[in-house]
């Protein structure tokens, strides 16, 4: 199904630059699937809107694509629909997912709290009536089959409550506290050597004994 790796030779590089392989590989390992959690799906399925970047050769596109909540059907254990509706023309999506299958989602609420899903896709365009049945005003349905990595909210604002991200650097604040994912057992001990957290974060080797 997923034959490529989840890194590639760039992103390799600086993970070495900046001392971030191990960080990387165990977030793949812990984090990367296949099939939603519950709470993605139920994050999916009450989402109003979701953001789309799409390629092809030197054209690439970043859209939005929104709804009623439950515009996005969940219909397989890692396959997700949603309909394009009437829109102005361009295609440009669509044209680009034409050529190119390979898409990235995300979806975010902007609460200051809830993880975003990231979706790397492949994705298929649908004008079968059987598809357009399932998503009224749909003029085509594109269904995505998702590899799923969750990020924290470390820098999404609360919009509704007016309030910024805690954890964005200001001058003269100091360090910003660290996000949850960086104080897992998994992770903590192998923060890049200049990470701003390392030092509070990492165990006592006595308390493994």
């Amino acid at each position: 199904m997923w034959q490529r790796p989840f890194f590639h030779e760039g992103m390799r590089d600086l993970q070495d630059r900046f001392d971030g392989r191990r960080v990387a590989e165990a977030i793949e390992d812990r984090r990367k699937h296949y099939e939603f959690w519950d709470d993605e799906k139920e994050m999916i399925r009450n989402s109003p809107f979701f953001f789309i970047a799409t390629s092809w050769q030197d054209y690439t596109d970043c859209s939005i694509r929104s709804g009623d909540p439950g515009f996005v059907q969940i219909v397989g254990p890692n396959v997700i629909e949603f309909p394009e509706y009437d829109g102005n023309s361009m295609y440009r999506t669509l044209g680009n997912i034409s050529r190119n299958p390979n898409v990235g989602l995300l979806f975010v609420r902007f609460d200051g709290k809830s993880r975003r899903i990231r979706v790397n896709g492949r994705a298929a365009i649908l004008d079968d009536a059987e598809a357009l049945g399932r998503h009224f005003g749909a003029r085509l349905v594109v269904r995505i089959e998702c590899e799923i990595y969750p990020n924290c909210p470390r820098y999404v604002p609360d919009l509704e409550g007016a309030t910024p991200s805690p954890y964005v650097p200001h001058v003269g604040e100091g360090t910003p506290p660290p996000p949850e994912w960086k104080q897992r057992d998994y992770i903590r001990d192998i923060l890049p050597a200049d990470d701003p957290h390392a030092a509070m974060l990492r165990r006592d080797p006595g308390q493994d004994r």
